[in-house]
């Protein structure tokens, strides 16, 4: 009962976050370059938080998400602009066709750990982009022109249905045998839980929502093209991760929210952003080395004179 209370809670602000926005925009008090950011937002996050099942929750370090935004931008880039079907299905395909590559990429290389995996992904991404930047039928390194589908609407149930989901698998048996990898693989292994299928499984997951992230992210613009995914972008989505905390969900939303603004009001300063931007993080690490939310999420700082703690 206590359960269902918060999760209609969460609902109704979902709700009202969402009315409030929408009537914002159709009254045309956001201008189409605010309309643009929220959306830009909304796709960090929902990249932060597919890179955070897999670094923060099972405890595997990739930097090699860029290629799976990319399998999802080309994908359904490819299902609207040259297969003529409807968005929603480019949507559904495009994070489906990345999950895939999540397995096929997962499955061999999640035996690795550490310094080897995350060589291995990044391997992974440089692939992908060079197969798309040879490839003539996708516009090859002029890029491929993508009709602008993308709206307020798709990118708020993308960011909704990322975060219901990894939330629940996070708080479920399955997300429990994660985060036991995550702290001691050997005695998770002893313990009797199949490491390599949880790992494989958390990468799958990250890489369909990284997918859904690059069908929004390809028609909220008019064109992509490869070195769009190079590996900095990688670097991007790793660094909303560790500094929002590694293991907060929340962390990673706020850190995405919070470096989307920043890099988008410093827009206007091209000379000296890269220097404010990297400022900004040293002082953020220095002061807060563990991340923004440490290992916390935003409800527990409601928890304060309970007693008992979570169970």
């Amino acid at each position: 009962m206590k359960k269902s209370k918060v999760f209609w809670g969460y609902a109704v602000l979902a709700l009202v976050i969402y009315a409030v926005v929408q009537v914002l925009i159709s009254t045309n008090i956001l201008d189409i370059y605010y309309q643009n950011m929220l959306i830009t937002i909304c796709i960090n996050i929902m990249l932060a938080v597919s890179l955070h099942i897999v670094i923060g929750i099972t405890g595997q370090f990739s930097i090699g998400h860029a290629g799976f935004l990319a399998v999802g931008a080309y994908i359904s880039a490819i299902i609207t602009t040259k297969l003529m079907l409807p968005f929603p299905l480019a949507i559904f395909l495009g994070a489906l066709a990345a999950a895939v590559a999540g397995l096929i990429v997962g499955i061999p290389t999640l035996r690795l750990k550490g310094d080897y995996l995350a060589i291995a992904t990044l391997g992974f991404a440089e692939i992908i982009r060079i197969i798309f930047l040879n490839t003539d039928y996708v516009g090859g390194a002029a890029g491929m022109q993508v009709e602008y589908l993308s709206n307020w609407t798709y990118a708020f149930i993308g960011v909704v249905l990322t975060i219901l989901v990894i939330s629940n698998f996070t708080n479920s048996r399955h997300g429990r045998a994660c985060i036991s990898i995550r702290e001691d693989e050997i005695a998770a292994d002893a313990m009797g839980i199949n490491t390599t299928y949880y790992k494989v499984v958390a990468f799958a997951i990250g890489s369909f929502f990284a997918g859904l992230a690059g069908a929004i992210f390809a028609h909220n613009f008019y064109i992509i093209q490869p070195t769009t995914f190079g590996f900095l972008k990688s670097f991007d989505i790793l660094i909303y991760v560790v500094l929002g905390g590694l293991g907060s969900l929340s962390g990673s939303v706020i850190a995405a929210i919070f470096l989307t603004v920043i890099s988008a009001y410093l827009a206007n300063f091209p000379e000296t952003r890269m220097i404010i931007y990297s400022l900004v993080l040293i002082v953020v690490m220095l002061y807060r080395p563990t991340g923004l939310m440490g290992t916390k999420e935003v409800t527990d700082l409601f928890k304060f004179g309970r007693k008992g703690g979570t169970k």
